[in-house]
């Protein structure tokens, strides 16, 4: 399969890329900086951009078979101002999966459930940064919600760096009953077995031990 991975220098995202080369995919990471990539790979191409502009995004877009999102927010409106590209592209080509890397916060409260995590009395983290990087997934998510496309959005609670496991627990719409962690080994293995999987398409999922 051939895969455009973004945020392929993350914490999950080079956990992605070292996966998807293991199994034989094609993989284009989309980079920034190229020296921040650590791997070497005959199946690796690699495209230089910035999802913030539209024609890199359209330029990366043909000949791949699916998007892999790991992409984190850097404080900014990256993932709300790239993502209308990114489902545009997707469209343009005929492409029709993304997995994407979310957070917990964009889950829906247990106690309100009309709620987001983030906007309730649920979440710990309660700080101006964090609640404008879930801002930041939220647009995202939205925006793919009212489109076309097959998409998965994996919400990972606390995620430090950690082993992987192999075994978790995940829930579609809410984070898993007093679930406090997940390793980033792990949450990169869950998201990249949505590749061949069809039980999540179009769902948000909770992740967590």
């Amino acid at each position: 399969m051939r895969i455009l991975l973004l945020g392929a220098t993350g914490r999950v995202g080079s956990k992605l890329l070292t996966l998807a080369l293991a199994d034989g995919h094609q993989v284009t990471a989309f980079v920034r900086d190229e020296n921040k990539l650590k791997t070497n790979h005959p199946a690796m191409k690699t495209f230089i951009g910035n999802t913030l502009n539209k024609e890199d995004i359209v330029a990366a877009m043909p000949n791949h078979d699916i998007v892999i999102s790991a992409m984190g927010t850097d404080g900014k409106e990256t993932l709300s101002e790239s993502m209308p590209y990114i489902v545009e592209a997707m469209i343009d080509n005929g492409m029709k999966r993304i997995i994407t890397i979310g957070t917990a916060g964009i889950l829906k409260s247990r106690q309100s459930p009309e709620l987001y995590r983030f906007q309730s009395s649920e979440t710990k983290r309660r700080s101006p940064k964090a609640t404008r990087a879930s801002e930041d997934h939220r647009s995202a998510y939205e925006t793919l919600t009212i489109s076309s496309l097959d998409w998965t959005v994996v919400c990972p609670t606390y995620l430090p760096d950690g082993e992987e496991i192999g075994t978790y627990r995940c829930e579609v719409d809410f984070l898993p009953v007093n679930g406090e962690r997940i390793s980033v080994p792990d949450t990169a293995m869950f998201a990249y077995n949505q590749i061949a999987a069809t039980q999540y398409l179009k769902c948000r999922v909770g992740l967590a031990y």
